[in-house]
């Protein structure tokens, strides 16, 4: 029996050879998959000098999802965390904002919803160690401050602190717990009965957040809402979804998805709606991709709402994050999307991911971004509405009223610069103000703040020398001087009440925004 079992095996196993192969191929069962792991152990093994084969691997692997779609991506294990912290919507940490002064590290703020504040950590606190770990006087980068201030949820750190106000060193123990990313960075009332909510992503908790802020608003009179998705990139398809589904009654269609085997996979409205009833405004620009294109898209095609400002990216791809066992992971186009009508909004990457990412001068240039009438749509890509509305596929959700950009993108990045060397000091110098006195402001309320409270003439000046003596920037910013003034106030607010304020401020004077309340006044 034994004889006959060694040779059953031999023909079973003779069978599966390759004899046509070489040696090296007779056990390969994917020749092409074979090549590039051998290639791999040879560099590995066999190369004269040593090499990094990971980053090899890291290098072969973006070039091969280069040639499929510009949204099919690899995060490498050590940029995952991140980015699912990100999507996540939290972070365990102690909850701070820092920014390190003088060579220390100094909490600008504490953040709302992390154990710092219940711990009695104060903006202004200079951090000089945790646990055995010194803070200060080391040139430290933020990843290592974060990596000595992050860890485990529960466990303990305890940090030495100096008080600059009451000029006294605290010790003080907490513990870790999980700190909000805040994707919802925004919510007040424009009117009386006008709403207005800023999303800047699609996380985890984001409906969450976005229910909260939306029951806050109606608890203020809101019946009417603007809904800010400028910017916002996207992401949970199914977070997407049920915010989508605030604002559609039961069954209506809100997106269905297709897959390579033509497999089609439909999300309807259900009942749980709490806005149906509500005008909603939904404001887009250039920016606003994928996630965003689905609620716009949603509401569009099912007669609700009105899509202000312009043509949006384009995205209407769906990925899913695939790990590869090391920690990395790739995101993966599994399937496309489609409106309520049968619209897909993707545009075309035949041309290659930098011609696809850098359509926007081509927008410009094409006079896209200053007038609706220079957006080139096609006839063969026109679709209808349950009410008989004309509205198109392809290169993205053309807007119900158009909002053009006053900037060109010459002195767009002209800002971004300034922006870059300039507003980024705003932080600093903003700090370095409030650590005079903070006691002055302790009884004002954030509303009389931002009422009460002006950047004259003079500070603006004091910010420019700031500029000028501690930075070395030596730049006339009366052109910009509004948006500084703006910027600088944004900044006072951000740093005494937090991102909702700072949000409003910078709001002041916005184009669509004043589009909104003009067309919800008619």
């Amino acid at each position: 029996m034994i004889i006959a079992a060694a040779v059953a095996a031999g023909v079973f196993i003779g069978g599966k050879l390759n004899f046509s192969a070489t040696p090296e191929k007779l056990f390969s069962s994917n020749t092409s998959k074979d090549k590039l792991n051998r290639l791999i152990d040879y560099i590995d093994y066999e190369y004269v000098d040593d090499v990094d084969v990971d980053s090899i691997v890291d290098v072969t692997v973006n070039n091969i999802l280069e040639n499929l779609d510009p949204h099919s991506v690899y995060i490498p294990s050590e940029e995952e965390k991140r980015v699912a912290e990100n999507m996540q919507g939290d972070f365990v940490g102690v909850g701070i904002r820092f920014d390190m002064i003088n060579d220390t590290l100094t909490v600008v703020r504490t953040l709302e919803g992390g154990p710092s504040i219940a711990a009695g950590i104060k903006a202004g606190d200079r951090i000089l160690m945790a646990d055995n770990d010194t803070l200060y006087g080391k040139n430290l980068r933020n990843t290592q401050i974060i990596t000595r201030l992050k860890g485990t949820e529960n466990t303990s750190v305890k940090l030495k602190i100096y008080r600059k106000s009451t000029d006294e060193e605290l010790f003080i123990d907490l513990k870790r717990a999980k700190v909000p990313i805040k994707s919802v960075v925004a919510h007040y009332m424009l009117t009386d009965d006008l709403g207005y909510i800023k999303i800047n992503r699609f996380a985890e908790t984001t409906y969450e957040e976005f229910e909260e802020a939306l029951n806050n608003l109606q608890a203020k009179g809101a019946r009417h809402l603007a809904l800010d998705l400028r910017n916002n990139p996207g992401g949970i398809l199914d977070v997407t979804r049920d915010i989508a589904d605030e604002f559609l009654e039961d069954g209506k269609l809100i997106l269905f998805t297709k897959n390579k085997k033509g497999e089609v996979e439909k999300y309807y409205a259900t009942e749980e709606g709490n806005f149906e009833s509500g005008e909603v405004y939904v404001l887009m620009n250039e920016k606003s991709a994928s996630a965003s294109e689905i609620i716009a898209g949603a509401l569009q095609d099912n007669d609700k709402g009105v899509i202000v400002g312009r043509r949006s990216f384009g995205k209407g791809l769906v990925q899913r994050p695939m790990p590869l066992g090391d920690g990395s992971v790739v995101r993966l186009t599994i399937s496309r999307y489609y409106t309520p009508t049968g619209r897909s909004i993707q545009r075309s990457y035949k041309d290659g991911n930098k011609d696809y990412f850098d359509e926007y001068y081509d927008r410009f240039k094409s006079g896209e971004l200053q007038s609706m009438d220079s957006i080139k749509v096609a006839d063969s890509l026109k679709f209808k509405t349950p009410k008989g509305k004309i509205v198109y596929g392809g290169g993205g959700i053309i807007p119900d009223v158009f909002v053009p950009l006053t900037s060109s993108p010459e002195e767009l990045s002209l800002e971004r610069g300034l922006r870059t060397k300039i507003v980024g000091y705003i932080d600093d110098f903003v700090f370095n103000k409030l650590e005079t006195d903070r006691a002055q402001y302790a009884d004002i309320s954030e509303e009389e703040f931002m009422q009460n409270f002006t950047i004259t003439d003079e500070l603006l000046k004091e910010y420019t020398n700031y500029l000028s003596e501690m930075r070395g920037q030596r730049i006339y910013i009366e052109k910009y001087a509004p948006q500084m003034k703006r910027h600088i106030k944004a900044t006072y607010i951000e740093q005494l009440y937090g991102t909702n304020g700072y949000q409003q401020q910078l709001n002041e004077g916005d184009k669509m925004i004043e589009k909104v309340i003009e067309l919800h006044g008619n």
